[in-house]
């Protein structure tokens, strides 16, 4: 049985908005506020460990390609 939510105070730039994409989509407000909350509930949201472990795998690929050193005399060569 679906469940009953009572939104207050939204933002009328928010609610605008709303009113718009829901008549983009011919859906009604609820069913468009219904398909947002799905959308942002369902994505494809990596965990921490996850973006620390592609991290990681970046971080090697570029290894090896300059060194401490050469990284501060690129920022300093052309400065006064």
């Amino acid at each position: 049985m679906p469940n009953k939510i009572t939104l207050r105070d939204v933002p009328d730039d928010i609610y605008e908005k709303l009113l718009k994409q829901a008549a983009l989509n011919q859906r009604s407000l609820e069913n468009e506020v219904i398909t947002c909350l799905k959308q942002s509930l369902e994505a494809d949201r990596k965990t921490p460990d996850q973006i620390i472990a592609r991290a990681k795998q970046i971080r090697l690929q570029a290894k090896g390609s300059l060194n401490l050193q050469e990284i501060r005399e690129a920022i300093t060569q052309d400065r006064p």
